[in-house]
């Protein structure tokens, strides 16, 4: 977990995938704000971040879960 300050001097707390088996797999870093969740890949923590509004992340956490995706 890495923390760093957001564009308003908010800290962002990263957390990794629950899914991570710490052997450098594929797993994300996922950060939330106020009303985003933000995704990045975690062998790469100063590239690319994409940012969902969290009304999405939570469908899409929830399909995942319920195993409804294509």
């Amino acid at each position: 977990m890495s923390i760093v300050e957001s564009a308003d001097q908010q800290p962002l707390v990263w957390f990794t995938s629950s899914y991570s088996n710490g052997a450098g797999g594929e797993c994300v870093e996922c950060a939330l704000t106020g009303e985003d969740a933000l995704i990045r890949d975690s062998k790469s923590s100063g590239g690319l971040v994409v940012a969902v509004r969290g009304s999405a992340w939570g469908s899409f956490v929830q399909a995942v879960a319920h195993g409804k995706w294509a």
